[in-house]
């Protein structure tokens, strides 16, 4: 059975019967806290004052593990949500930069300006906009189209505006709030920011502080009460709910560890509008995600093909040997050379 605690693995339409063997894997829910650490996932509340990666690098020192990496950057004065993954979790946390991202900034304009004005400008900066990153960003430097999906005007106090945008990743909010001064002639410039959102993690109730993460782990290795813990560490799929998914046997899970491309007797269910090309997570019966992949069929080929490759891989999530090696007693892979490399997804850059 899978776990249904994520809607990605909901209303799968079943092309292959197969069971999964409970002596292997986890169902991501009920992970043991150490296996947690391995495929976790922390919505971090991050302070004014750090950058981000140095606070990634407090978080790999509270929980005593050697790899963590965050998605989407924010300046060392900005707060609000920075997405960490952790140990094998590095590899998912990018694909939250497909998704869209909510700030609240506070700004000032070096000018009085008219609510009309104001709100015509606004209107004005909502869509696709040219942005070319600023000097100190860490990406090149060359003009690119971002999204600007919503802006309001949430107060405004004197030449002091709250404004709450919802953009496309990879925005310059500050950038924005500059542009925008430019436009107005009098110029305005971005005193404070906060990330409210990435993709659909919105609730800042659930957002973890360092301090908080710091007493649940201190009770788990000194009391091993592991309740608080788990509250602020989500099992990796939880970055995925935008993703299609699909399921395979516990026979092939191995061998896409090894190296291997997914062919088609390996699949077990599949969502119900899969086109090709679509990327997916690929998982376990018991909700595991193996890896990422695109889909080399539409929904109406897997019904009418019964052998060949199905979804190329992109990135591997799962450690080898997780589940039992069965290569040589099933079909359901096509192993591929040792030198072959499975294709990075893209990564961006945020700014605050």
């Amino acid at each position: 059975m899978v776990d249904q605690s994520f809607p990605q693995l909901n209303n799968l339409i079943t092309i292959n019967d197969s069971i999964t063997d409970e002596k292997y894997g986890y169902y991501p829910s009920k992970r043991p806290i150490k296996n947690l650490l391995s495929y976790g996932l922390i919505l971090l509340d991050k302070p004014p004052g750090h950058t981000s990666h140095e606070v990634v690098s407090y978080v790999k020192k509270i929980l005593d593990i050697e790899k963590a990496g965050h998605s989407g950057t924010l300046d060392p004065g900005t707060t609000g949500l920075l997405p960490i993954g952790l140990e094998e979790g590095t590899k998912i946390v990018p694909i939250l930069l497909l998704g869209p991202k909510e700030y609240v900034a506070l700004a000032r304009i070096h000018n009085q300006i008219p609510p009309e004005k104001l709100a015509k400008i606004i209107k004005e900066f909502t869509g696709p906009l040219f942005q070319k990153p600023p000097q100190r960003s860490s990406v090149k430097r060359q003009t690119r189209i971002r999204t600007i999906y919503e802006m309001d005007l949430l107060d405004q106090f004197d030449r002091l505006i709250l404004l709450r945008v919802l953009c496309e990743s990879g925005t310059y909010i500050r950038k924005l709030i500059y542009d925008m001064g430019e436009v107005l002639e009098w110029g305005s410039s971005m005193i404070e920011l906060r990330r409210t959102k990435v993709w659909d993690f919105a609730d800042e109730v659930q957002f973890v502080r360092l301090h908080d993460l710091v007493d649940a782990f201190s009770l788990y290795k000194e009391k091993n009460e592991e309740e608080k813990l788990r509250r602020l560490i989500l099992p990796i799929e939880s970055a995925l709910t935008n993703i299609p998914a699909v399921t395979i046997r516990d026979t092939a899970v191995d061998a896409l560890c090894h190296g291997a491309q997914l062919a088609l007797p390996g699949v077990v269910a599949i969502p119900k509008n899969l086109a090709r090309n679509d990327l997916v997570g690929i998982y376990t019966q018991k909700g595991e995600i193996v890896g990422l992949g695109t889909s080399l069929l539409a929904f109406d080929d897997f019904f009418k093909q019964k052998k060949g490759i199905s979804f190329q891989i992109k990135r591997m999530v799962m450690k080898p040997n997780t589940y039992p090696k069965f290569w040589s007693t099933s079909d359901t892979v096509i192993s591929v050379p040792e030198n072959s490399n499975s294709e990075d997804l893209t990564e961006d850059d945020d700014d605050g």
